[in-house]
């Protein structure tokens, strides 16, 4: 259910993009904006992954760095039946962690040196089998896709809105051009509206993850406790490398809290953690 809501989803993300696309410059939007969906997906598809760890500065580890995690992501890789990815270490206090990679054999892990000190064996590794959950199941170009679709969204609007504060829009010949009208509510709702659906797609994600996290691990209770205490120290001590472009991309979202928590890329941590401890009770 969750797999077909996200492909509804992304159907619904980017039939949005092109209807705003038309809204906000009649045909010539319409193909601007698949001119522009097919650019940034191409370069997010080759080229997110190590854009990513570059803007956390994170830090490549092997067997010899840390041999009981390493070994640990071994044991959990033959249990995801994924090839064994690249670890990686983000110099950050707060504790955290994601994956990216655009498939199984090019996957990656990265882990702050917050999560390590924060949580204990059993929690860290219901975290990264959840980090590896994400790179089975694609999420992380998924996610990617969702999240370049948006500021494809973003950006049309931005110029729909310039574009029609400045004169843009139907000419008096141009009957089949966009009405100025619409290029503002096209500027105004399009990116909200993406904003909302690249949300949904994101928390049907983490629900998947979290469920072949327990399957992976056997642990659910260790997950659940380690999204407990993520969540607590973050609030401490906020995350200082990346920005809230890359929210989606973390077990727990680290950017948010007051109004932030009302537009989360994740569903509720109480609600992940009752559903964790369900599956770990015993039938």
């Amino acid at each position: 259910m969750n797999r077909m809501k996200t492909y509804l989803l992304l159907a619904a993300l980017t039939s949005l993009l092109l209807v705003a696309g038309q809204a906000m410059g009649g045909r010539g939007g319409l193909l601007l904006a698949l001119a522009f969906a097919v650019v940034m997906n191409v370069g997010s598809y080759w080229f997110s992954d190590s854009i990513v760890l570059r803007m956390h500065n994170a830090q490549e580890i092997g067997p010899a760095d840390s041999p009981e995690i390493y070994s640990m992501v071994q044991r959990l890789t033959r249990k995801a039946n994924i090839p064994m990815p690249k670890l990686y270490i983000i110099p950050d206090d707060s504790p955290n962690a994601f994956a990216t990679g655009r498939s199984p054999a090019k996957g990656a892990v990265a882990m702050t040196e917050g999560i390590l000190r924060v949580l204990n064996m059993d929690e860290l590794e219901g975290v990264i089998a959840h980090e590896l959950a994400h790179i089975a199941h694609r999420d992380t170009l998924i996610m990617t896709v969702s999240a370049t679709i948006a500021g494809a969204l973003s950006s049309l609007g931005n110029m729909a809105m310039w574009g029609a504060m400045f004169g843009g829009g139907r000419s008096h010949d141009d009957e089949d051009g966009p009405h100025p009208a619409a290029m503002l509510a096209s500027a105004i709702i399009a990116p909200f509206a993406a904003m909302l659906i690249q949300m949904a797609i994101s928390r049907s994600r983490e629900y998947m993850a979290d469920e072949a996290a327990a399957r992976y691990s056997g642990k659910p209770w260790a997950l659940a406790n380690a999204l407990r205490k993520i969540e607590a120290w973050s609030h401490r001590i906020p995350m200082e490398s990346g920005s809230p472009a890359t929210a989606h991309m973390y077990i727990s979202n680290p950017f948010s809290g007051g109004m932030a928590s009302l537009f989360s890329t994740h569903p509720p941590t109480a609600e992940r953690v009752a559903r964790l401890e369900q599956m770990g009770r015993p039938a």
